[in-house]
């Protein structure tokens, strides 16, 4: 298991074969870090699919209006939808899409990113400066490696649960 510098700033997210410890970057991206918080403090993001997972790309999760498998799940809808919280502004930074880092989706507009997110499974440089990059997996890399991938996937992984480091 990696070491937590800041309990406050890392996320712990439960996959069907383990834990994954997301280093947040406040310093970064802090509005999209307060967000994910947020959520994630919420029990937004517990039993959430990741619905479009692209082999040698990334893995999308975080529709917590559409993508909860517990709650009048429609795979068809998952990615369509955010949170009842309001947009958030793009934080462009110059830190890379490297493999195992955390993006924020979002729409055509910069501006548009509010709860869903993806992980990249390799450097994906053509990203750099278009997507916020807010943070980076630290330990359990090969439980993303092993989400079904798909457009949306048939049988779709979930979160099982986030939470915050320090809350855990």
């Amino acid at each position: 298991m990696a070491d937590i510098n800041d309990p406050e700033n890392t996320l712990l997210v439960e996959l069907k074969d383990g834990t994954v410890t997301i280093e947040l970057l406040p310093d970064v991206a802090p509005l999209h870090v307060a967000r994910i918080k947020e959520l994630a403090r919420a029990g937004a993001y517990d039993n959430v699919v990741f619905h479009r997972v692209i082999d040698g790309f990334m893995a999308q999760t975080g529709d917590v209006a559409n993508g909860n498998a517990e709650n009048n799940f429609n795979i068809r809808m998952a990615g369509t939808g955010g949170s009842d919280l309001p947009d958030l502004p793009a934080e462009f930074s110059k830190l890379p899409h490297d493999r195992g880092t955390l993006g924020a989706a979002r729409s055509q507009n910069p501006n548009s990113a509010n709860s869903q997110f993806f992980i990249n499974f390799s450097d994906n440089h053509f990203l750099n400066g278009q997507y916020t990059v807010y943070g980076r997996v630290i330990d359990g890399m090969e439980h993303v490696d092993a989400i079904q991938r798909g457009e949306p996937p048939m049988n779709p992984d979930r979160m099982i649960s986030m939470k915050v480091a320090a809350d855990a």
